[in-house]
């Protein structure tokens, strides 16, 4: 089986990684956060790894600039979800950070990524 190139980026597998925690996390979210928080955390989880993904295909270096900062856009906005989650108690403070840990890596990766594209 043939292997694309941003499936060989340790910053898109640890993306990948983080989609299953939010998924798994947010299993046991309250039923009436199901079309909130549940499905706005997994939407933009799913987007930074689609993002770095769609980045790596470009033809150009400043196209794939634009996605690899789209991903860390999407990422601050998980992380920011996750805080919420936090101080609603839908998570402990153990998850928020073990999963603030994994923000912060993939973030240093994607701005790693993307500083090397734009040189």
């Amino acid at each position: 089986m043939y292997t694309f190139a941003f499936e060989k980026l340790t910053v898109w597998q640890k993306a990948r990684k983080l989609v299953k925690e939010i998924y798994e996390i947010s299993r046991v979210f309250p039923n009436d956060e199901k079309f909130g928080l549940v499905s706005q955390i997994r939407r933009a989880t799913v987007s930074v790894s689609s993002n770095i993904a769609e980045g790596s295909s470009r033809n150009t270096k400043k196209d794939q600039a634009h996605f690899y900062g789209m991903a860390y856009s999407s990422l601050m906005e998980v992380l920011s979800q996750i805080i919420l989650s936090c101080d609603l108690d839908f998570i402990s403070e153990k998850q928020y950070e073990n999963l603030r840990a994994s923000v912060e890596e993939i973030s240093f990766q994607l701005n790693a990524l993307r500083n090397a594209v734009l040189r």
